[in-house]
């Protein structure tokens, strides 16, 4: 998955909404399948009452209560108990769930897969990680985590779950946000990317190991980044795949809106179509002035489809003035979208986007009394060179934008400089060309700070390519860069 996806502001000038009839059955089971999950570890209710009991009991930074993986040949469960806060100023501890191979003495060490999000957790991806991983895992031991505030002890806040699901440029409303925050309480400042890094560190020596090679995947590759950053000395090698830069995202999605006439016409070519896509999105975003709502479709489609065959055609006679059948795949993907918080909190969500990212008002400790002129501010510099094809109102309106807009404020962690290079060590970035989630650009904004940087781009292939492309080429990729001596 990605940074975040993730309504309304109700002063900046909005998108106005599509009206969205309803959807074929079949459409939205296929955007549903971004969030398909196999081989959990345990039932979620078993979790929460082990990760509660090691977190009450447990020593901080050790493992406790393993047993093997029900349903998961191969593989131990344990917990993690790791505190609340890092920095010992609040009381409190965590229980992490993780999922550990039990060849202890593979040759070349832990591997340890960071899923997306944020909010995702890992532990439920572990048989599914493992069959695409089979190459290399008689070499390396694969370990996969909840991060905190994910899987069974995930952030609940039902009103924007439901708002937002599985995206992170579905706007949200104020109200679903602000209750968010205040279910969560004081404790938000607690998730960060900062905190995930000093977990990791906590699991590496509970795993009495020396160094480990991580292998992310969209918000993953940022998590990774940042532990490299941290802990240069403990990295062997990083697989980043869907790369989000250790900068960070553009809190406006400028990137992924430049890219989509790009992507869209690599995708006709691909499919011998007759029309215009980059056109047609100009035509019907100048049109429906639904910006918003094409671009989070689009992004989605591609985990669905990385041609965007139906979104073409939709793009094309919505711009010839039938809108219906692109009315139909956004509501589609929104359905498809749904997502439980424990397939992938949008508490945890908020609070770590918040916590990262820099915004036009500046970061979470900024007064939410300035946050609004500073984005309407903002929005008035852009120029269409900026958006490309979309316009102002869908760079100022996107979900994971306008959550932060809300969110109150939150003391900010301090950020790695931007100058900063990641270690020494050999570095996979992997992307596909058909990706607007984690748009090319990125990889190669990463690729300036990587020393030893391989860089694998996959043509045809959109998000996550690892677990995604129909070919096997960036897996096998990934397994040749980690098998080298």
């Amino acid at each position: 998955m990605r940074r975040t996806r993730v309504a309304g502001l109700r002063r900046t000038p909005r998108a106005r909404g599509m009206r969205r009839p309803g959807l074929p059955t079949a459409v939205a089971l296929a955007a549903a399948g971004v969030l398909l999950l196999s081989g959990t570890c345990s039932s979620a209710a078993q979790d929460r009452q082990g990760g509660a009991a090691a977190a009450s009991a447990g020593e901080s930074g050790g493992l406790s209560g393993a047993a093997a993986c029900p349903g998961l040949e191969g593989y131990t469960c344990a917990t993690l108990t790791v505190p609340l806060d890092h920095g010992g100023g609040t009381p409190g501890r965590l229980g992490l769930k993780v999922a550990i191979a039990d060849n202890a003495k593979a040759p070349k060490g832990v591997l340890l897969f960071l899923t997306g999000g944020p909010g995702q957790p890992g532990v439920p991806y572990v048989k599914r990680l493992s069959e695409k991983l089979a190459p290399v895992l008689k070499d390396y031991r694969l370990v996969m985590i909840d991060q905190r505030g994910t899987g069974a002890g995930a952030l609940q806040c039902p009103r924007l779950q439901k708002e937002m699901g599985a995206s992170d440029l579905t706007p949200p409303t104020a109200r679903a946000v602000t209750d968010c925050a205040a279910a969560i309480g004081p404790n938000r400042r607690f998730y960060s990317t900062r905190d995930t890094v000093a977990d990791l560190e906590l699991l590496r020596r509970a795993l009495g190991v020396r160094k480990m090679t991580l292998d992310g995947v969209s918000y993953g590759t940022y998590t990774a980044e940042r532990y490299a950053l941290a802990h240069p000395g403990r990295v062997a090698r990083l697989v980043l795949d869907s790369v989000v830069p250790q900068t960070g995202g553009d809190a406006m999605d400028l990137a992924a809106m430049r890219a989509a006439p790009r992507v869209l016409t690599a995708a006709c070519k691909a499919i011998a179509c007759t029309t215009e896509p980059a056109a047609d999105l100009a035509e019907v975003v100048d049109t429906y002035a639904d910006g918003v709502d094409v671009l989070d479709a689009l992004t989605t489609w591609g985990f669905v489809d990385p041609n965007y065959a139906a979104m073409i055609d939709a793009l094309h006679k919505a711009a010839g003035g039938d809108p219906g059948p692109l009315r139909g795949l956004i509501a589609g993907t929104r359905q498809g979208n749904a997502a439980t918080a424990e397939e992938l909190s949008q508490g945890l969500h908020a609070s770590t986007l918040c916590l990262d990212g820099r915004y036009p008002w500046g970061r979470s400790n900024a007064p939410v009394a300035g946050r609004q002129e500073a984005l309407e501010k903002a929005a008035a510099e852009l120029t269409p060179a900026d958006y490309g094809p979309f316009d102002a109102a869908t760079a100022t309106g996107l979900g994971w934008m306008l959550s932060c807009l809300h969110w109150p404020r939150t003391p900010a962690p301090p950020l790695p400089p931007d100058h900063r290079r990641l270690p020494g060590v050999p570095v996979l970035l992997l992307g596909g060309d058909r990706d607007l989630s984690t748009p090319l650009e990125w990889l190669y904004d990463q690729k300036k700070l990587t020393p030893r940087a391989q860089v694998v781009v996959v043509r045809g292939a959109a998000h996550s390519v690892q677990s995604r492309a129909a070919g096997d080429e960036g897996r096998e990729a990934v397994f040749d860069f980690l098998l080298r001596d």
